[in-house]
Formats: structure tokens, C-alpha cells, sequence
């Protein structure tokens, strides 16, 4: 038995190598590849809850990445500075600023979904899921809509990995590149011409504390919004897509949501606990650490799989049921602790939305697994293809 993220093999169906780490190896060590790993609920939530021991400031996936040749992004940050980031980014992008997004979230559902459902289906994916958030973070931040799908294929190149190293590609590499040059060129014409998108008032976010005032670098502003643009897209992408497939094979859960629509909050993190989009964090650990027994050494990559802490059949009765009115309860879906999503609450409005509207439209539909694709991604799990027609 192996853990190897970037195996397309595992990537079909990690859970059951989930299960036997947690029951035989919950710290698993890969001498192929060098890291640990914790699979249980609780170790997870632990090492999530203490960011200077578990750093992030070597990266949160496997593959090496010099992190210090980025824009500075405040997922790849340690205390104190992701604490004044975060504060400053929170200046801008507010409850209020997502809240108000509901009504733009569910025309453009609506304006995807109707005529998939004149046609009699398409492609949940390409002809939905991944067109919503995208449309939707883009509008957040003021990415002019003549632009969204270019930087979204950009987006989706920039995270597939090969199953060998270097791992990242030639592809992704480019495409980082791509992205990079257009965040810059954007922000240059919102210093000319600020608006009232996210970009705009990151740029004109201040805090003052002990008599300073911070603002955000050009840099900070570019890298929030490339990781939020990205983050904000793929998780979407790959968690109503995970729901469409999920609800297919438990159409006992799609009638219960067909009979109360008030159940899609419980559906958007019943599916973020079963098929989680983000299936680990990655963290570098800053001194020697004795987990179950044995010492991790500092300096050594851990995962904390929280795609596997979420099935924990410890933390969850009958963990391996797909039950959208599941007791609410803490799953890590999103991380948890100091990196918790800053935009899970933008995520859980879009997947409410999404979800309340395609079961509107398509109370009974059929998934063409046979010809479903999967995304090849070492920390991301989820489809880039769910055909599907309504029955």
C-alpha cells in the first residue's frame, strides 16, 4: 500500500487507502517521496491549530515549490505576517461585499442552467460548474468579462501535475507565467481607473495599529487576488461538479433535496466532507514532533489529509453514507484553524445557489460516468467532465 497523490490511479479513489492508514499507519511515512502523513480527524484538527509548528511557508502541496518566487500569498505564510495580511485583506473583502453577491449568483446560474434544460443536459462541468465561480469571483474582483475564460483555462493549466517529477509541468509552468502577466496588467489599469471590484479596494485598504499604518504592496494585491482567483474557481468547479456525481449515485439524497430545497446548505458540506475538492494541506514542521509513537523530524513535509479526516469513521457515524441532513458538525473541508478558507463563505453561497437551482431544473437527470474525466491534480480531486442528460 502506497500514498502517492500524484498517482492517477489514487486519484480515481483514495478512500480506501484513507481507511487503512487511519486504521494501521495514521502517521505514514513515504520513503519514495519523503513526506508523513496524518489521516485522522483528530490529528488533522490538531496539527491545524498549531501554524508555527506546522509551517506553510515551504508551500501546502507535495511538489517542491520556491515559494519565496512568488507573489506573496497569505496560504504560503506563518504568523505574524499572515495575521496582518489577513486583517488588511479582511478591510476588503467582507461579509457584506459576499452576501450582496447572491442575486448576481443565482442570474448566472440561472442563465448557465435554462438552456441546458431546453437542450435536455450538457456538460455539468464545461457548461456549468466551472463557468459559475468563475463568473462569480471574477465579478468580485473586476476581471472584465471578455477576459474570465482565458485566465479561467489558465487557472486549470496552472494546477495539473504529471505523475513523475518534476511533477509540475511545462504546461503549468506557463500558464503561471500567463496569469502572472495579466494580474499585473490589471492592476496597473485599476491604479489608473479604480472601480468598485475587489482589486480596487484591496489597493485602498489601511490599518492602523500602534500609531503605523499598513497597506497592501502591488505584490500583496497581485497575489491575493491570483489566489483567490484561483482557489475561488477551482473549489466551486470541482464541488458541484462532486455533487452532481454524488446525488446520481444516491438519488434517495436527490429526492429529499427535491422535496425541501432548505436542505442545500447540508448538501454543499455533505459533499465537501464526502469528496472533499482540496484533499490535503501540506506543512513543514519546525522542530522534532512525536505523533503516535514517533518522532517526525524538523524540517520534514507532513500532509494532513483532511480528504481522508473527513471519512474518519471515528469522528463520523456511518462516515462512509452520503447523508445531506448529516448532524452539522466541524468537517475540514476548508481547512481549519489560522489557513481556514477566507472564501468558504463565498463557496457555500455559490454551491447553495447552484445546487437549489439545477434541482429546480433538473428534477431527475442521469451522470454518463463512463465518460466522466477526472482532473489530474496532486491536491485538488474532483471532475473536468460530467456529462449528463435529464431523465
Amino acid at each position: 500500500m502506497e500514498l502517492n497523490p500524484f498517482s492517477h490511479q489514487f486519484q480515481e479513489d483514495p478512500y480506501p487507502v484513507y481507511r487503512q492508514l487511519r486504521d494501521e499507519t495514521p502517521l505514514y511515512y513515504s520513503e519514495n517521496l519523503d513526506f508523513y502523513a496524518l489521516t485522522r480527524y483528530a490529528d488533522v484538527v490538531d496539527a491545524s491549530q498549531q501554524p508555527l509548528l506546522y509551517s506553510s511557508a515551504e508551500g501546502t502541496t507535495l511538489e517542491p515549490i520556491d515559494t519565496g518566487a512568488l507573489l506573496p500569498m497569505m496560504i504560503f505564510m506563518d504568523p505574524p505576517d499572515h495575521d496582518l495580511h489577513r486583517r488588511l485583506v479582511n478591510r476588503a473583502f467582507t461579509p457584506r461585499s459576499v452576501a450582496a453577491l447572491e442575486p448576481f449568483v443565482r442570474r448566472t446560474a440561472l442563465g448557465y442552467l435554462q438552456p441546458l434544460r431546453e437542450k435536455g443536459g450538457g456538460d455539468f462541468v464545461e457548461d456549468f460548474s466551472a463557468l459559475l465561480p468563475m463568473d462569480v469571483i471574477m465579478e468580485l474582483i473586476g476581471v472584465p468579462s471578455a477576459d474570465r475564460n482565458q485566465l479561467r483555462r489558465w487557472m486549470d493549466a496552472s494546477l495539473e501535475r504529471i505523475e513523475e517529477p518534476p511533477y509540475i509541468g511545462r504546461e503549468a509552468i506557463e500558464a503561471m507565467v500567463s496569469m502572472t502577466a495579466y494580474w499585473t496588467e490589471l492592476l496597473a489599469d485599476k491604479r489608473r481607473r479604480p472601480d468598485e471590484g475587489l482589486m480596487s479596494r484591496l489597493c485602498e485598504a489601511e490599518l492602523t495599529e500602534d500609531g503605523r499604518t499598513a497597506r497592501l504592496s502591488d505584490r500583496e494585491v497581485l497575489g491575493f487576488c491570483s489566489l483567490i482567483g484561483a482557489a475561488g474557481t477551482e473549489t466551486l468547479t470541482k464541488l458541484l461538479a462532486n455533487a452532481a456525481v454524488l446525488f446520481h449515485r444516491w438519488p434517495d439524497q436527490w429526492q429529499k433535496l427535491q422535496a425541501d430545497r432548505s436542505l442545500a446548505p447540508g448538501a454543499v458540506e455533505e459533499t465537501l466532507r464526502y469528496w472533499a475538492p482540496s484533499q490535503y494541506q501540506g506543512r513543514v514542521v519546525t522542530e522534532d514532533v512525536r505523533v503516535h509513537g514517533s518522532t517526525v523530524p524538523a524540517g520534514a513535509r507532513v500532509l494532513l489529509v483532511t480528504g481522508s479526516a473527513n471519512r474518519d469513521e471515528r469522528e463520523y457515524e456511518d462516515a462512509d453514507r452520503f447523508d445531506i441532513e448529516r448532524k452539522p458538525h466541524l468537517a475540514v473541508g476548508f481547512g481549519h484553524g489560522l489557513h481556514f478558507c477566507l472564501g468558504a463563505a463565498l463557496a457555500r453561497l455559490e454551491g447553495r445557489v447552484g445546487l437549489q437551482e439545477f434541482s429546480a431544473l433538473f428534477p431527475r437527470y442521469e451522470v454518463d460516468e463512463a465518460k466522466a474525466r477526472r482532473v489530474h491534480q496532486s491536491n485538488v480531486h474532483g471532475f473536468s467532465s460530467v456529462p449528463f442528460t435529464s431523465a
